[in-house]
């Protein structure tokens, strides 16, 4: 049985990722998986990892072409938010750090409230807030 989970995204520069991410309070392991190709982010209270290799070490991985994220989605990545607010709040710093947005912020199926950004590397992550006294 699976006993862990990683997300593997290609990345531009690595550098310039783990800037952005650090401007959103992502924070990395310093320990294991960086390098001057990779950068190990962890996501959430159980820790995810999403590594972020840059686009050649991918393909190594991958055998084949990376998306162009400019013209499709190969998928789209969802966080929690503690409150509204904090949607708004992350998702204008995505955009201050240099990301992208054309998803306003709002209320989705009556429970629901969130907004999608991109990141310097069109990876669409949805930040939503879920008031399940609603459900």
């Amino acid at each position: 049985m699976t006993k862990q989970f990683w997300i593997n995204l290609p990345v531009k520069d690595i550098n310039k990722s783990r800037d952005f991410f650090t401007k959103l309070g992502f924070k990395f392991n310093t320990k294991h998986g960086n390098g001057h190709s990779s950068a190990c982010m962890l996501l959430g209270e159980n820790n995810i990892v999403c590594m972020l290799f840059d686009e050649p070490t991918f393909k190594v991985f991958t055998n084949n072409e990376i998306t162009n994220t400019q013209k499709s989605n190969e998928v789209l990545l969802s966080i929690d938010a503690q409150s509204k607010e904090e949607v708004d709040e992350m998702v204008k710093k995505a955009i201050q750090a240099g990301g992208t947005s054309n998803h306003q912020p709002s209320e989705m199926t009556g429970f629901m409230y969130g907004s999608v950004f991109t990141d310097l590397d069109g990876h669409r992550w949805n930040v939503l807030y879920m008031d399940t006294t609603k459900m």
